[in-house]
């Protein structure tokens, strides 16, 4: 009997340590594929006279993946060698185009353009105007008209630990800003999800650089319609003996991402922790 107790105890102490090490913050590490299918917004021209216009069983396919071959037009009267590497790109918007908080399309258009990634290229044979690639990487569907670029490191940028996450964060004094969009158009966003920031190269952010996310309590310009003086007071559930503003409370941190890719009024963001739900429309500052 005794024996049995021992095993029982060693048991739950050890389903006891699971626990422990599963509520430990853990932070979304960028991989290959987080970096290199992160997407951009940029208000630059993008170069696009290279462009993938056709593939393999092009009578049945209308979109392309990876193991695929595709064709580019760009052949050896251009210098396309074997063995070119190239990233493949496509400028898109929201095709369901709804404001989540005032200032959404006014400060998208101030970044510029969405380019999503759709993924890499090897080129396997070259003929005089169009060269033969395989597909090597998919982000996303590949389409004729894609815009093919010649491909370009990106930095993976350096994690540090989460267990350093300061939920009552002072504020930073450095530049603030919004998350504006997500990549895949989601209001809302979590760890491991990337999104858009209306800071870059113009006000001194690079690679690597971590944002603070968070929100204040009371404002209604920056999210969904909600209830009015809901941060003091809410109809049948009580109420503050006095009027608090957004400006009189605590603002709330929610988590922080790393920059993973950046342009001159653009951020991508991966969130690498977060509390609750991130929105479009919570603010960033640079930690």
């Amino acid at each position: 009997m005794r024996a049995k107790l021992a095993a029982l105890s060693t048991i739950v102490f050890a389903g006891a340590g699971i626990c422990s090490a599963q509520t430990t913050p853990a932070p979304a590490q960028a991989n290959f594929s987080t970096v290199y299918c992160s997407g951009f917004v940029t208000d630059e021209k993008v170069p696009d006279a290279t462009r993938l216009v056709s593939g393999e069983q092009s009578n049945n396919k209308i979109t392309f993946a990876r193991g695929d071959y595709v064709y580019i037009n760009r052949g050896t009267d251009k210098g396309v060698r074997v063995g070119d590497r190239y990233s493949v790109v496509r400028a898109e918007g929201d095709a369901l185009a709804v404001d989540w908080f005032k200032w959404q399309t006014k400060l998208m258009k101030a970044m510029g353009t969405h380019y999503l990634d759709a993924g890499q290229l090897r080129v396997v044979n070259v003929q005089p105007k169009v060269a033969i690639a395989e597909v090597t990487l998919s982000c996303d569907y590949m389409q004729r008209g894609d815009i093919v670029l010649p491909f370009q490191e990106r930095p993976e940028p350096t994690f540090k630990d989460p267990a350093a996450f300061d939920h009552f964060a002072p504020i930073s004094g450095k530049p603030v800003a919004m998350v504006v969009q997500s990549k895949d158009y989601q209001q809302s966003a979590g760890r491991g999800n990337t999104v858009y920031v209306n800071l870059g190269t113009n006000k001194g952010v690079k690679v690597g650089d971590y944002y603070r996310i968070f929100r204040y309590q009371g404002t209604l310009a920056e999210l969904a319609p909600q209830t009015k003086d809901f941060q003091d007071r809410m109809y049948g559930f009580g109420s503050s003996p006095g009027r608090y503003t957004w400006n009189d409370l605590p603002r709330e941190v929610l988590g922080e991402g790393i920059v993973i890719n950046v342009s001159r009024n653009s951020s991508t963001v991966l969130i690498t922790y977060s509390t609750i739900d991130i929105y479009t429309g919570d603010y960033v500052e640079i930690e």
